[in-house]
């Protein structure tokens, strides 16, 4: 059973924010299932990595999206530079030795993706499909 489950209440009704959405779930499942068969450690610093890769490509995505259709987005930029700074701080503690990042970073990821999903990405999504962008 997955940490947390993609469904269709989740959909921005953009498919490529949706897939976005996808694959962040599919990184936070991946850190899950390797706390669960006590891995966590050795998998935090990978799945961090591909964390903020994949976040900063979904975030240049969003705000293309928004450039290109006018969107204004000045708080929905800050959401996504805070969570940046903030996985990079996650990154660069467990890199120092912190021991207990695993179950930190599970469940801030959680928390952050689901109020950012339902909240803030939910604003944008008639805008976008009103200008072509589905």
């Amino acid at each position: 059973m997955a940490f947390f489950d993609w469904t269709d209440r989740l959909s921005v009704g953009v498919q490529a924010c949706d897939d976005d959405h996808k694959n962040l779930i599919h990184i936070l499942n991946r850190l899950y299932d390797g706390m669960k068969s006590g891995q966590g450690k050795d998998v935090v610093g990978k799945v961090l990595d591909d964390l903020i890769s994949y976040t900063k490509f979904h975030f240049s995505r969003e705000e293309e999206f928004f450039a290109r259709t006018g969107y204004p987005a000045v708080e929905h930029k800050e959401e996504h530079r805070l969570l940046v700074k903030q996985v990079d701080d996650l990154q660069s503690r467990f890199k120092s030795g912190e021991n207990s990042i695993s179950v930190e970073t599970l469940n801030f990821l959680k928390d952050w993706l689901a109020f950012h999903i339902h909240g803030t990405d939910k604003r944008y999504s008639d805008h976008l499909n009103a200008a072509g962008i589905r």
